[in-house]
C-alpha cells in the first residue's frame, strides 16, 4: 500500500459516520425555536452550524456539537434587561421541550445543552450584528452579552484550505485522531487553529497531496512540540481568545519520533502499524499484515480477548486525567512506578500494583472503565492476555500483581453522556524492556 492510498483511505476513515442523524437532530431544533421566535415550521431558516462540525473539520465520533439560533432583532427589548440573558435561554429550553417532551435538555450558563445518544449539542440564541458577528447570553454574575463570530473563523478555514490544496481540513481531522489516541486533551477549535497556524506558516504542502501526508505528519508534530508554552491563541478569522487547557508539547515531541520511525519504515510490511501508533485504530491496516494475522489467528494457541474502548463508546477527547501506580511488596510500599522507572530500578515479579486516579478534570457524574493488557511471549504462553474493558467498581482504582514478565498495559477511560472524554495510560514493563511508543 502506497503512502498516498494509506492516507487517503485514513482519512475516509474519520468521516462523520452519523452526519445524517446530526443534521436531523439540527432541524429539529430550528423547527422548535424557530415555532417559538418566529411563529415559522422551518427547520432551516435563522440557524447556523458552529464548532467542527461547521467547520467540516470534525471526525467520526464528534459529540460536542454546537448550533447558533438567530432570534429575531424584534425580540432584543424583551431580553435585554436585569435577567434577560437566563430568561432568554430558558425561553429556548422551553420551546425545545413543548416539541419534544422526553428529550434531555438543560440551561447552562451560556447555552442550552441537548442530550442525545452518543453526542449532544448546545443550542445558543444569539442576536445577529451589522458585521455578521453575534451578541450571546451570558448569565454570568447576573448576566451580560458577550460577542462571538464564528462565520469569520469558518470562512478562514475554507479559505486556507482552498489556498494550501484542500490539506488543512484533512490536518485538522487527522490532528483529532492523534489526540484522541494519545489522550490529548484538547479542544476543537484549538486544533484547528493550530493547523491553521502550522499549514499558514510554510508553503511546503500547497500542491501536494495525499502522498506527502507523512511527511506533513512528520512536520505538524514538529511544529507542535517546539512551540512555547502559552495559556491561549487567537482562532483564525475571528482572533478570538483559544484557551490551552493542558501542555501538549512533550506528546507531540513523541509523535514526531513515531513519525520518523514510520517514514523510515515506509517500504517494509509494518509501516501502518507504525503510523497507527499515531493515530490509532482508524489508520488503515496494511492488506498483507491483516491476512497474515488472520492466518495466525487459526493456528494461535492463545485467545484474543483484547477489547476497544471505540467498539463500545464514541471517542472524543477533550478533557485530560492523570494516573499513578504504587508498587508494594507483603504490604508495604516500595516505590511508584514512575519513579522506578524514571531511576531505572527494574520491576520484578510478585509485586503488587495500586492504580489510581490522581486527578481528572472532567466535570461530574461520568463513568469509570479499565483495560488490563498483557503483552509478551508469557502471556501468550500462559493464555492470558486479557485486555477486558471492565467498569470501576466505584474506588476510582485497580489492584494488580506482577505474575509474569513482559510489557503490560493498564488503561483508564472516564465516560461522560455515553462518550470518552478523558483518556490514559500507564505501561508495565516487569522485569523487562519497556514498549511505550503505542
Amino acid at each position: 500500500m502506497s503512502v498516498a492510498q494509506m492516507f487517503s483511505d485514513f482519512v475516509g476513515n474519520l468521516a462523520i459516520g452519523n452526519a445524517e442523524t446530526i443534521s436531523l437532530r439540527y432541524s429539529e431544533l430550528t423547527a422548535a425555536l424557530n415555532k417559538q421566535f418566529q411563529d415559522s415550521e422551518s427547520k432551516t431558516a435563522n440557524t447556523l452550524q458552529v464548532g467542527s462540525f461547521g467547520r467540516k473539520t470534525g471526525i467520526n465520533g464528534i459529540s460536542d456539537l454546537d448550533m447558533l439560533y438567530i432570534m429575531p432583532k424584534t425580540k432584543w427589548g424583551d431580553y435585554n434587561k436585569a435577567g434577560g440573558q437566563l430568561s432568554l435561554l430558558r425561553d429556548a429550553k422551553d420551546a425545545i421541550l413543548k416539541r419534544y417532551p422526553t428529550t434531555k435538555v438543560k440551561v447552562d450558563r451560556l447555552v442550552v445543552t441537548v442530550t442525545y445518544t452518543n453526542f449532544h449539542v448546545e443550542v445558543q440564541p444569539v442576536f445577529e450584528q451589522d458585521d455578521q458577528s453575534y451578541l450571546y447570553p451570558d448569565t454570568k454574575n447576573g448576566g451580560s452579552w458577550k460577542t462571538t463570530k464564528p462565520r469569520a473563523e469558518m470562512t478562514a478555514v475554507a479559505d486556507l484550505d482552498t489556498k494550501k490544496n484542500a490539506n488543512l481540513r484533512p490536518l485538522c481531522k487527522m490532528a483529532r485522531a492523534w489526540k484522541n489516541k494519545h489522550g490529548v486533551g484538547m479542544g476543537g477549535l484549538l486544533l484547528d487553529t493550530l493547523a491553521y497556524n502550522f499549514l499558514a506558516s510554510t508553503t511546503d504542502f500547497d500542491t501536494k497531496s495525499f502522498l506527502y501526508y507523512d511527511w506533513m505528519s512528520r512536520d505538524f508534530f514538529k511544529y507542535l512540540s517546539e512551540l512555547p508554552e502559552q495559556t491561549e491563541y487567537a482562532a483564525p478569522g475571528s482572533r478570538q481568545r483559544v484557551k490551552v487547557k493542558k501542555k501538549f508539547q512533550k506528546k507531540a515531541k513523541k509523535t514526531y519520533k513515531l513519525c520518523l520511525e514510520a517514514i523510515e519504515a515506509e517500504h517494509q510490511k509494518n509501516v501502518n502499524d507504525k503510523w497507527k501508533k499515531v493515530y490509532g485504530r482508524p489508520f488503515p491496516a496494511s492488506a498483507t499484515v491483516a491476512k497474515e494475522a488472520m492466518a495466525k489467528s487459526f493456528a494461535q494457541s492463545w485467545d484474543d480477548t483484547e477489547e476497544f474502548i471505540e467498539d463500545k463508546f464514541p471517542v472524543d477527547i477533550r478533557e485530560s486525567m492523570q494516573l499513578d501506580c504504587e508498587v508494594k511488596q507483603n504490604g508495604f510500599r516500595e516505590f511508584f512506578l514512575s519513579d522506578m522507572l524514571a531511576r531505572r530500578i527494574p520491576l520484578m515479579t510478585k509485586k503488587s500494583l495500586r492504580f489510581e486516579i490522581t486527578d481528572v478534570s472532567v466535570s461530574e457524574p461520568y463513568d469509570i472503565y479499565w483495560k488490563v493488557l498483557n503483552r509478551g511471549d508469557a502471556a501468550r504462553k500462559r493464555n492470558c492476555i486479557r485486555g477486558q474493558i471492565i467498569k470501576d467498581d466505584g474506588l476510582m482504582q485497580r489492584t494488580e500483581s506482577t505474575s509474569f514478565r513482559g510489557d503490560h498495559i493498564v488503561e483508564c477511560y472516564c465516560v461522560k453522556d455515553g462518550v470518552v472524554v478523558a483518556k490514559n495510560r500507564i505501561h508495565v514493563p516487569i522485569n523487562g524492556e519497556q514498549n511505550n511508543d503505542d
